[in-house]
């Protein structure tokens, strides 16, 4: 456990002469608000080091390391950890290998890391969900979570040479290669709180003037999510907020989910939102721009030229032993379906990767050509 800056920057120029470095990061937003990194696990040259970034003022040695193309970053599941470490830090991966999607590309349906390092090593780590819960920014850790934390970096490299060699033997490692590329460009971004409302699970249930009213609830509970550190949910969950959003003469007493916030002044802090919300301007969701309106023989061979798009996926998912998803983006068959004369538009669209115009472009030329424009 790394605790103090110069034995970080001692343990990090080590491993910057390294060719690679294991990474995994644990978090707290599940106990606190906003959410930051509280662990970092590293393994490099046969030893996994932890990393206490509340302890430790400067962190850019760091990234410095993971943002060399010199040193592959070898991580399992990086979505979060790639937008955790650019909100927190900035820091961006220049050099990423993620086993998951490795893990995808060699057909395994079981993508979790304990599932994984026991499907292709026959090893097993503990991965127990009190633990994987726990709120990591509490000092000292427990000698459980640090065994947990560390068995999540300790095998990534074994874990990485069985899939490269399994990819290399099926001629697919350029395709996870660049499925990695694209998951480092991914950035941190911030959710707009002007837009937060329309998210909510339920809000499409009510009027103008019920998202009016809930996105002053939401703007109150903000106050106090931040005021409280904790997370949104364990301030006041969104059932309550819609609730009220959708009955605000409602006794506070009656809503399940409030707790302190039906008593006293956090109750009157609520009428107030409630108000206010009540006063405003009703909201309206944004419309989709929708396209031309089409008769229902138009829609009819919309749907035929979609089922057939979808079978030619399904055919090279089963003949390559991969899921349907990774082939071809549904979204964009459902665009080839409705307007099948832009297929040279759909195969630049940015969510087609260059893999997937090599492997499938000329299958999928050939089925639109002779189905769809005969």
């Amino acid at each position: 456990m790394i605790t103090d800056d110069n034995r970080f920057r001692r343990v990090i120029e080590q491993i910057s002469r390294e060719p690679r470095v294991a990474f995994d990061l644990e978090s707290n937003g599940f106990f606190r608000y906003p959410e930051r990194i509280c662990l970092i696990q590293l393994f490099a040259s046969g030893r996994v080091c932890l990393i206490d970034p509340l302890a430790i003022d400067d962190m850019s040695p760091l990234g410095e390391v993971l943002s060399s193309p010199a040193v592959e970053t070898v991580l399992h599941s990086g979505d979060h950890d790639i937008r955790s470490l650019d909100r927190d830090w900035g820091f961006h991966v220049g050099n990423l290998f993620d086993t998951s999607i490795a893990a995808a590309f060699v057909g395994s349906e079981r993508l979790g890391l304990a599932s994984t390092l026991q499907d292709f090593m026959g090893i097993e780590i503990p991965k127990e969900k009190n633990i994987q819960r726990s709120d990591w920014s509490i000092r000292p850790l427990s000698d459980a979570a640090l065994t947990y934390a560390a068995g999540d970096v300790l095998h990534l490299f074994g874990l990485r040479d069985k899939l490269v060699e399994r990819l290399g033997a099926l001629n697919r490692l350029h395709w996870v290669r660049e499925e990695c590329d694209r998951l480092a460009a991914i950035r941190y971004n911030p959710p707009d709180p002007e837009l937060a409302v329309f998210a909510v699970k339920g809000s499409r249930d009510l009027d103008g003037h019920g998202l009016s009213i809930l996105k002053a609830l939401m703007e109150y509970r903000e106050h106090h999510a931040l005021r409280l550190g904790r997370p949104h949910f364990r301030v006041i969950p969104d059932a309550a907020l819609l609730t009220l959003a959708a009955e605000p003469k409602s006794d506070l007493r009656d809503v399940r989910g409030l707790g302190m916030f039906a008593r006293g002044r956090l109750a009157a802090g609520l009428r107030d939102a409630i108000k206010k919300g009540m006063a405003a301007e009703p909201l309206q969701r944004p419309r989709q721009p929708r396209g031309r309106r089409l008769s229902r023989a138009e829609r009819a061979k919309v749907g035929q030229r979609l089922d057939k798009l979808r079978a030619w996926r399904t055919e090279h998912a089963k003949r390559l032993s991969l899921a349907v998803g990774l082939l071809w983006p549904m979204a964009s068959l459902q665009r080839l379906a409705s307007f099948p004369d832009d297929l040279e538009t759909e195969l630049e669209a940015p969510g087609i990767r260059q893999w997937q115009r090599e492997e499938f472009e000329e299958s999928l030329r050939r089925l639109v050509d002779q189905e769809f424009r005969s």
